[in-house]
C-alpha cells in the first residue's frame, strides 16, 4: 500500500499529531484512515498532541559530558509546570536526549527548522547523484523524495532512531513522555561541542562509544 503525503496531512489534520506518527499510523493500518484514527487514540498520540499547544516554559537544562571531557552537551527541554520537571520519569529523559544528542550529533530539533535553501541544497546533490548513477528521468523525483527523508532522518532530532531502542524516534519516545507525565513537554534546543572540531583527525564511532558507556 502506497502511503501518500496527501494522506498523511489529512490524518494529520484531523488528529494534530506528528507527520511521522500519522505515517506510521497509515502503514499499520494499511491506508484504511479511520483505522489510523483509531491507532492513534489507541496509543494515545492523539491525546498527546492536544497538549502540544500548551505553553511550556518550565523544564530544565542539563549536560552530558563524554569521553572525559572530548564531547559536551547542552539541551533545553520544557514542561508546562516546575513539578513535572522535577519528575524522575522527566529527568530521565533530558538524559537519554543528551547521550543522543552527543552520539548522534543531530543538526537541529525538527525538520521544520531547516532552511529552505539547505533542503533545496541537498535536493539537488540527490538529483546529480541519480543522474550520474544512470536512473532514468521517471524516477528520479521518487529518489529525491526518499533521499531527502532519509537526510531529515541524520540530521533532525526528532527523527532518528533513539540509541537505547533503535525500534522508536526521538518524537516517538517524546510523545511516550507526554502520555506518561500527562504533560506538554518540548526539546527547545540544544548545543553539541566536540574537542578540536573542525580539526583533521581520526574518526570515531560515538554512539558505539556512548553505548558501552550506559552499558557499564
Amino acid at each position: 500500500m502506497n502511503i501518500s503525503p496527501a494522506m498523511v496531512k489529512e490524518l494529520r489534520e484531523k488528529t494534530g499529531s506528528g507527520m511521522m506518527d500519522c505515517k506510521n499510523a497509515l502503514v499499520q493500518s494499511e491506508g484504511d484512515m479511520e483505522k489510523a484514527l483509531d491507532f492513534l487514540r489507541e496509543k494515545g498520540l492523539a491525546a498527546a498532541a492536544k497538549r502540544a499547544g500548551r505553553i511550556a516554559s518550565e523544564g530544565m537544562v542539563d549536560s552530558y559530558i563524554h569521553g572525559g571531557g572530548r564531547i559536551g552537551v547542552l539541551v533545553e527541554i520544557n514542561t508546562e509546570t516546575d513539578f513535572a520537571a522535577k519528575n524522575e520519569e522527566f529527568k530521565i529523559f533530558v538524559k537519554d536526549v543528551a547521550m543522543q544528542i552527543a552520539a548522534n550529533k543531530p543538526e537541529f530539533v525538527k525538520r521544520e527548522e531547516i532552511p529552505q535553501d539547505i533542503i533545496d541544497r541537498e535536493k539537488k546533490i540527490i538529483r546529480a547523484q541519480a543522474i550520474e548513477e544512470g536512473k532514468p528521468e521517471k524516477i528520479i523525483d521518487k529518489m529525491i523524495d526518499g533521499r531527502i527523508e532519509k537526510y531529515f532522518a541524520d540530521v533532525c532530532l526528532m527523527e532518528q532512531p533513539w540509541i537505547k531502542d533503535t525500534d522508536k524516534t526521538i518524537g516517538q519516545l517524546l510523545t511516550e513522555k507526554i502520555v506518561k507525565i500527562g504533560e506538554n513537554i518540548t526539546i527547545r534546543r540544544f548545543v553539541r561541542f566536540e574537542k578540536g572540531e573542525g580539526i583533521e583527525k581520526k574518526q570515531e564511532n560515538f554512539a558505539d562509544e556512548v553505548m558501552k558507556q550506559v552499558n557499564n
